[in-house]
């Protein structure tokens, strides 16, 4: 039961809604933000009685939940999430958030399993709502709406009755602030007649105009300390739709209200109107300054691509969202065969002797032939295979989400050793240097094994409890006996590898997770989180700082990693810039756009070419005709 001070504030919008129900369409209320977690079960408390409020209003005809359901995006919290949500008297349909795209031991998977499809339509009377995923998938990178939820978007557009309103749902604002290809959304949208976009990841109610289109996000769930348990309650009553903060302890307060035909309007009148032509969407100024780098080719895809292009000399191997393995012919581009997985593919594949070997979050590890694609052999994991792949000497190693790290013979498919000790998840590339195995999980640790049999040789720590701070997402590197790492925690790091001691550790440059040896051996190189790019003496007891460059890529927290080869440092950033530097001197040689999202780990191929891949579905060969 409610208490008094509850149920009166909720009383009176009863019946304020009471008196106007011969007109009302529609009302549903909105839950955001709730971060369940095993570890902080204040926050079910708090789902919990939200859902009690929920239940005794009058009238509600469904629940929208706007992502990050979950704290880390496991199994376990979203079961637990819909034992709660059960108890809710009417039907609710949640959408995917952040916390449950980049953290997901199951790439994704679990989602489908506990709570149905990624993205959903449905309809109200003749009140249409379209919910899909904003991002960003296994990758710390800016909200994305992917190349396959674009499509189903303009598809069931479409489909809309004209005239009939829409009312979008998703996780991130459409803004240029919080998504790579927001403009891609908003010119879609403003195409049909969409009255109203929500959403939350701001844990606070506040409006934005996507170029004219009303957006509300919602405050969260969870209490902290600027306010108490919140959920929102939208009404549709004759020819408006408004939106009300509902926060424990206080009368519903009125946020917005706009128009649902005609103009938008908003609750004062005034018609919102797309910026006309202020907002930049694509700034292609580099490709300007510096002339001397082409495009050989490029080929947009219509899926997103998180892995980066690997290339035995004639083919490239591109793995992709949709779970489907494709080779290209490397002088222009041309596809030659496709392999379909049973689920996405996020791990970057690898290629020897003929053999491509990727995994898939369906859990497998397929071993393919290069020439055309026919499956030679496939190895079952107990989880998803979300691990990039690393092949010495006819061995491949694989991390995986079954908590397994896998050693498998490429021409025979059979598993070598598997080492299945690890705590968390694994997703990044495992090193092979110096007879041993090194990786990081989604666990706080990095673990080194024998590569001849799997067997523990050391693990090394951040210290930390909260998993968010793994070294899990950069690939270490090696030189001079030592491993190289960057964190979430902005700390580079040097440990050495046969004791698994910290040598030094820096938090002076605020890298995360990018992070590189030269090619000499002599310079770690790491891409800092604001702008620049950093070379610290990989020789030294000490972190000693040999250079920094000031590539001017702006705010970057993306986990693509600076690859050096003859001389020159390559790299990808978060908003779709690729840059080279003169590894000896720190000097910048040039920058070029290939887009606006995040750029994978690029793949130098030697005098002045490298191959690149972007989660917007890009695919390119681009060439410097300067020489540095």
């Amino acid at each position: 039961m409610l208490s008094l001070r509850f149920s009166l504030p909720l009383l009176a919008l009863m019946l304020a809604a009471a008196s106007a129900r011969a007109e009302r369409r529609l009302r549903f209320a909105q839950l955001t933000d709730i971060h369940l977690s095993g570890k902080n079960p204040s926050h079910t408390d708090d789902l919990l009685r939200s859902i009690d409020r929920i239940n005794s209003l009058d009238s509600v005809d469904f629940v929208i939940i706007t992502g990050d359901l979950t704290d880390n995006g496991d199994y376990k919290s979203m079961q637990l999430n819909k034992e709660c949500l059960s108890k809710l008297n009417v039907p609710y349909y949640a959408v995917m958030g952040n916390h449950e795209t980049k953290w997901s031991e199951s790439g994704c998977t679990a989602w489908k399993k506990v709570f149905g499809e990624e993205r959903l339509a449905f309809r109200h009377g003749d009140v249409h709502f379209f919910c899909f995923n904003t991002g960003p998938l296994m990758r710390m990178a800016y909200g994305h709406v992917t190349a396959q939820d674009l499509a189903w978007l303009r598809a069931g557009l479409e489909s809309v009755p004209k005239g009939e309103p829409i009312i979008v749902i998703t996780h991130y604002p459409l803004n240029d602030e919080d998504m790579d290809n927001w403009y891609e959304a908003t010119d879609l949208l403003r195409r049909y007649n969409v009255r109203l976009c929500i959403g939350g990841h701001f844990h606070r109610a506040c409006q934005f105009s996507y170029e004219g289109i009303p957006g509300v996000l919602m405050s969260s769930c969870c209490h902290d300390d600027s306010h108490s348990t919140t959920f929102g309650l939208y009404d549709i009553v004759g020819d408006s739709i408004s939106a009300w903060v509902c926060e424990d302890g206080k009368h519903p307060s009125l946020l917005c209200r706009y128009a649902v035909s005609g103009e938008v309007k908003d609750m004062y009148g005034n018609v919102l109107k797309p910026e006309s032509g202020d907002v930049q969407r694509l700034d292609s100024t580099d490709n300007i300054l510096f002339p001397f780098v082409r495009k050989v080719w490029t080929c947009r895809t219509d899926a997103s691509i998180y892995s980066s292009p690997v290339t035995d000399g004639k083919r490239i191997f591109v793995a992709d969202d949709t779970g489907t393995l494709t080779a290209y012919r490397l002088g222009d581009g041309h596809p030659l065969w496709t392999f379909h997985a049973g689920a996405r593919m996020v791990g970057t594949p690898a290629v020897q002797s003929g053999i491509v070997v990727v995994g898939s979050a369906d859990r497998r590890i397929y071993g393919l032939s290069a020439r055309n694609g026919r499956l030679l052999w496939q190895v079952e994991a107990r989880d998803a295979v979300l691990g990039a792949v690393h092949i010495s000497d006819g061995v491949a190693y694989v991390g995986a989400s079954d908590h397994a790290m896998r050693a498998i013979d490429i021409r025979r498919g059979t598993v070598i050793w598997k080492y299945d000790d690890v705590e968390g998840y694994v997703e990044t590339l495992p090193l092979v240097a110096e007879g041993k195995v090194i990786f990081g999980a989604w666990d706080n640790r990095l673990y080194c094994l024998d590569s001849r049999n799997g067997s523990l040789l050391w693990t090394w720590s951040t210290g930390r409890q909260d998993i968010h701070f793994s070294p899990a997402a950069v690939w270490p590197s090696h030189a001079d006996g030592r491993i190289f790492i960057a964190d979430p925690a902005r700390a580079l790091t040097a440990i050495d590898i046969n004791t698994g001691q910290t040598v030094w550790r820096t938090y002076a440059s605020m890298v995360r997770e990018s992070a590189g040896a030269d090619t000499d051996g002599s310079g770690i190189v790491a891409k800092t989180m604001r702008d620049s790019v950093v070379c610290y003496n990989a020789l030294s007891n000490e972190p000693e700082e040999m250079w920094a460059c000031n590539v001017g890529f702006g705010y970057d927290h993306a986990p693509s990693m600076p690859v050096v080869r003859d001389g020159i440092v390559y790299g990808g950033t978060v908003k779709g810039l690729v840059y080279a530097i003169d590894a000896a001197t720190g000097s910048l040689l040039w920058r070029h756009r290939v887009g606006n999202s995040l750029v994978n780990t690029v793949t130098p191929l030697g005098k002045g070419r490298l191959l690149y891949t972007s989660s917007d579905g890009r695919i390119g060969l681009l060439e410097s005709t300067c020489p540095p």
